[in-house]
């Protein structure tokens, strides 16, 4: 029975890689699919890329892996803002191969591994960014002691948001969530965001619905020009930098190690409980205290749809609006954007896939792609050899994806390697 289980499981997980890859990426002719090799004569199709899933020497071949989610407004934007998922990169800032802009090599661990404009162009829609006040200016850091050092500082706030609002200003349709640790005094960030001309697009806090109630439609929100929503860690910023406190809109998960317990879903210390109707956003993260490109590998893909659906039992049956990851563009299969799209179809139709969708049908109503690329069998849609993962990471292998019946959901099956303690906040 477990057996069978077990393959059912694995069976829907490749059947939502496939019938993401048909909708998502169509690719041209001698283009490569998720899972299969890929090289510079035969490339990947659109929203993948072509590279080994853990960035060890020796652990296998580069295979096509899903980059960008499908785009949650492919069925409309006339649904409440709180009926959508979004792909969100944990410490969005914190780019591998960064120079710190103050001259000094960087010694604290990066989270991701392109530029923020290259994470909004692959369908990253929540950045989560950590600001303190250093050397006379708002900057992008990780901390040491609670300080910001030159060794810990990635770069200058003003970097990043010039990079928002230059994509605000070229994508007219989408709308923008920041998350920001807040380090800095009153008023530093609301001058950040004057300075780089973001005040023009940031939602009132005012203007927010409280008491979980739902937001405006998308539609309406990028009609009135509210497509910036930033919600920062300090109370009474309201008035000081016209942000809203996020846990009064949002629940929020545990963050790094502490948060990954096999089968439990507990809000992180600041945040009201995980089952609170008092906000109608949900944020989930699933990312490692120390970052780690090998256990993103294995686990940004079925584990981490898996995590959700516990989440979804522990949130008042509700499913994230922000999947918060560390390298999300690794993975060894659809990775975050698949798990994005889980959500989405979840949230907005009540389907497995977002790409199961049937436009202007009611609730519930699901329908599948009339064909699936011929690779779409298990021998090309397989995750690397689990021995090879075990041999090249301290996780586990990979869990199964569960179905998402409510009557024969399973739960994550093996919990994350234990880590150490210590942290980079």
């Amino acid at each position: 029975m477990m057996a069978v289980d077990a393959a059912r499981r694995r069976g829907l997980l490749l059947l939502l890689v496939a019938t993401a890859t048909a909708f998502v990426a169509r690719p041209a002719t001698g283009s490569a699919l998720v899972g299969q090799g890929c090289s510079a004569s035969s490339p990947c199709g659109s929203g993948m890329r072509c590279a080994t899933c853990s960035p060890l020497p020796g652990s296998g071949p580069a295979v096509c892996s899903r980059t960008t989610p499908i785009d949650p407004k492919i069925h409309g934007t006339g649904l409440p803002f709180n009926r959508y998922s979004w792909l969100t990169t944990h410490n969005s800032f914190a780019i591998t191969g960064t120079p710190s802009a103050t001259g000094a090599p960087i010694v604290s661990p990066p989270n991701q591994e392109d530029s923020v404009t290259n994470q909004l162009n692959n369908g990253v829609r929540g950045l989560m960014l950590d600001t303190y006040d250093f050397k006379n200016d708002l900057w992008l850091c990780h901390s040491f002691a609670g300080k910001c050092y030159d060794f810990t500082a990635y770069q200058l706030a003003s970097k990043v948001l010039k990079e928002i609002k230059a994509f605000l200003d070229s994508n007219p349709s989408e709308v923008i969530t920041v998350f920001v640790e807040d380090y800095s005094a009153p008023g530093s960030l609301s001058k950040a965001l004057a300075a780089a001309g973001l005040t023009k697009y940031v939602f009132p806090p005012a203007k927010m619905p409280g008491n979980g109630a739902d937001w405006p439609t998308l539609k309406d929100m990028v009609a009135q020009g509210h497509r910036l929503l930033v919600f920062t860690s300090k109370q009474g910023r309201e008035g000081s930098d016209g942000v809203a406190h996020v846990w009064n809109y949002v629940v929020e998960t545990k963050y790094g190690s502490d948060g990954l317990a096999m089968g439990s879903c507990a809000s992180r210390a600041e945040s009201r409980a995980m089952d609170s109707k008092a906000q109608s956003l949900v944020l989930v993260n699933f990312f490692t205290t120390n970052p780690s490109q090998s256990w993103a590998c294995v686990n940004n893909s079925s584990p981490l749809i898996a995590q959700l659906r516990t989440c979804y039992d522990a949130s008042a049956k509700r499913w994230p609006n922000f999947i918060a990851v560390d390298f999300y563009m690794r993975s060894s299969g659809g990775g975050a954007p698949l798990a994005t799209d889980v959500a989405n179809g979840r949230l907005q139709c009540g389907c497995d896939t977002i790409a199961y969708c049937k436009e202007n049908a009611p609730f519930g109503t699901c329908t599948m792609p009339s064909s699936l690329p011929s690779s779409a069998s298990a021998s090309a849609l397989s995750s690397p050899n689990p021995s090879a993962l075990r041999s090249s990471s301290s996780a586990p292998p990979p869990t199964l994806a569960p179905t998402m019946s409510p009557s024969s959901v399973s739960s994550q099956s093996s919990s994350p390697a234990p880590l150490s303690s210590s942290s980079w906040s």
